[in-house]
């Protein structure tokens, strides 16, 4: 336990050690993957702890007797699953004979997806100082653990702001959102489009849906453990095709859906009725999160299909105001797909590193904010209808 006059931060390594409703109460029920059952199905899967590097220190800052605020922590001896790459500084500062790892990550484990990291109890109504606060304690953690650093990844703005004084560095990325302007179909979607793009995105659905191939979404309870162990295999494809390494277990898709139910969204594409792809996704309470997919096969624009349209059928059949369909891909913003910033905040304990880092992070930020206003000159919307 850490003390800082009134206020004190405990570390847990269990998400168990935290009672659900204390964890829920301040992560609120928007974003699926901050709920306690996503962490607990990630442990009780093993898909976090040693065999992944991803050992849970969940942070939980109290006032008082009272648990005011929590955090997603995780002790790390590497850089894998994150979105957000610090390999560079590392190598950088182990050849200069420094320790970069183990390094603490606040983040949601193997998943690229933006939200609150610092979660704060609603009913508190002191929201920016006690993200300040927080911010505080966990560098001093960082301190007395003698860690090299400390690194919240796909943060909000907000949280990056209220750190940044407080010797916290502030980073930006890029991913690729669709944004519901209240369309009452897919083709009131197409309708804001340019002709051209329109017509390029009629011809991939007829391409992809002209292949003998049946689609059906299935949520929660009518995911059967065939359709997980299929996409199990589907995920495992993936993988070694990228040469990444499977985080995730196979008991972690089941427990995914026994524990988050309907929030669990499985698009499928059969061929002769048997499953050839799949895309999972995790739908919040405004945003539908596309997270893994893989297929068997070779099928044109199928990818495109499953992923990004019928992401966009189903957000607005379920009046959803966004669709986060993961990281990277300039690809998507031909499909409707808009740049948008993702944040991220980092403390580093040793100065020398912090200063051969900041200006590197300067050079970063202006050449993203470049980067995204040229990527805007190709939406794909009429002038009139852009986002």
């Amino acid at each position: 336990m850490l003390r800082m006059t009134d206020w004190s931060l405990t570390l847990h390594a269990s998400i168990t050690e935290i009672g659900a409703p204390a964890w829920d109460r301040c992560a609120g029920d928007d974003n699926p993957f901050l709920s306690h059952d996503f962490f607990l199905v990630l442990e009780e899967s093993g898909s976090v702890g040693a065999r992944t590097g991803w050992l849970p220190r969940y942070a939980a800052l109290h006032d008082g007797q009272a648990l005011v605020a929590v955090a997603p922590l995780f002790l790390k001896g590497h850089s894998y699953g994150e979105y957000v790459f610090d390999q560079s500084w590392a190598r950088a500062y182990e050849q200069a004979g420094g320790q970069y790892y183990p390094k603490l990550q606040i983040a949601v484990p193997f998943s690229p997806v933006s939200g609150s990291r610092l979660l704060i109890d609603p009913e508190r109504g002191d929201t920016d100082r006690l993200r300040s606060v927080f911010g505080d304690a966990l560098r001093q953690a960082c301190d007395e653990l003698g860690l090299s650093s400390i690194h919240m990844s796909f943060c909000t703005r907000e949280e990056q702001e209220a750190l940044a004084g407080h010797g916290w560095m502030p980073r930006i990325g890029l991913q690729y959102h669709w944004h519901n302007q209240g369309y009452a179909n897919f083709e009131q979607f197409l309708d804001t489009l340019a002709s051209r793009k329109r017509k390029a995105i009629r011809r991939e659905r007829r391409d992809a849906q002209g292949c003998g191939l049946e689609f059906r979404v299935l949520r929660g309870a009518e995911i059967s453990t065939f359709d997980w162990d299929r996409f199990y295999d589907f995920y495992q494809a993936t993988i070694d095709r990228k040469w990444g390494q499977a985080y995730l277990t196979r008991a972690f898709f089941t427990g995914l859906s026994t524990r988050l139910g309907d929030r669990v969204v499985l698009m499928q594409a059969l061929h002769e009725g048997a499953p050839v792809a799949a895309a999972l996704n995790l739908m919040g309470r405004e945003t539908l999160y596309g997270r893994n997919w893989g297929c068997e096969g070779d099928w044109p624009f199928l990818h495109f299909e499953l992923c990004y349209y019928q992401a966009i059928d189903f957000a607005i059949a379920q009046g959803l105001s966004r669709v986060e369909a993961g990281a990277q891909g300039e690809h998507k913003i031909q499909r409707g797909y808009l740049p948008s910033l993702t944040y991220s905040a980092h403390f580093i304990r040793d100065p020398a590193l912090a200063r051969a880092v900041e200006p590197y992070l300067v050079h970063e930020r202006t050449a993203i904010l470049e980067e995204k206003d040229a990527l805007a000159e190709l939406s794909p919307y009429r002038h009139e209808n852009s986002c």
